[in-house]
């Protein structure tokens, strides 16, 4: 029982960890224009920031479902890195696309916390760590 407590807590603190970084990271000022493709397209990191945007409506969805009293964190973290890159109108509607579809995906087939479920939000929150320091090591200023 302790250790499910104890894994509870270390879970919980690294999720607000997390959430920290990624707003930290993606948040401030939008990445340099060094970072658009040629003809002033995507960014190079697009396909990164569709899968970071994807985890985070995962999050949105499972962490509230596994009872962390979080429940606008990921939608904020989402907000945040619509404000820092500042899309076109279709890019943002692709962004909050692949926000939605993480969270639908999850919706349809989680009512209650599960195992898999804190799994997959631990795997969730390291692939997101990971996209946010690769994106703003490789890209930022």
């Amino acid at each position: 029982m302790t250790n499910s407590i104890g894994g509870a807590i270390r879970r919980g603190m690294k999720a607000g960890l997390t959430a920290a970084c990624f707003g930290l990271a993606l948040a401030g000022s939008p990445l340099p224009a060094s970072a658009q493709n040629a003809g002033g397209g995507d960014p190079a990191y697009e396909p990164q920031l569709q899968r970071l945007a994807e985890i985070l409506g995962a999050l949105h969805y499972l962490r509230p479902l596994c009872g962390a009293e979080e429940p606008e964190v990921w939608r904020d973290q989402m907000d945040q890195l619509l404000a820092a890159e500042a899309p076109t109108p279709e890019r943002k509607a692709r962004l909050v696309s692949q926000f939605n579809h993480g969270f639908a995906s999850f919706a349809s087939v989680y009512r209650t916390c599960t195992p898999a479920a804190l799994a997959a939000v631990d795997r969730y929150m390291t692939e997101g760590t990971r996209l946010t320091r690769d994106i703003t090591t490789r890209y930022g200023r």
